[in-house]
């Protein structure tokens, strides 16, 4: 088990920033590559970046390509998103999870094992 708790979410006005975390626990985080996906109502859950285990392969959504970041320190259990020049469109519950897989390629909610709960980003217009 790899329990994951996402923090950071708020509401945000139209280019503004937000940085999320989440927390691992257990000594395996740094195993993991780490994935951030978003679901709004009524949409499916998207693929929004992913980290491999080490941070030094990552991927992004084209959507956020250039506004968000992904990063993570295996010291601390922790995996960020940074997210910046925000759009209404951005507003949905943000997820962290834990992959099956190594590297960055696999991109599709089946692929990830262990998932947080859940931080509500909401942007307004």
């Amino acid at each position: 088990q790899v329990p994951l708790v996402e923090s950071g979410g708020g509401l945000v006005q139209a280019g503004g920033s937000l940085r999320l975390s989440c927390a691992a626990s257990g000594r395996t985080f740094s195993t993991y590559s780490m994935g951030w996906f978003r679901q709004a109502p009524g949409k499916e859950r998207e693929f929004v970046a992913v980290i491999n285990w080490n941070g030094g392969s990552t991927d992004y959504a084209d959507s956020v390509k250039g506004r968000f970041t992904i990063s993570r320190d295996n010291a601390k259990n922790t995996v960020y998103l940074e997210m910046i020049s925000l759009k209404p469109e951005d507003t949905a519950v943000y997820y962290c999870a834990a992959s099956f897989y190594a590297g960055t390629g696999h991109q599709r909610p089946n692929d990830y094992r262990y998932w947080g709960q859940g931080t509500q980003v909401t942007v307004s217009s």
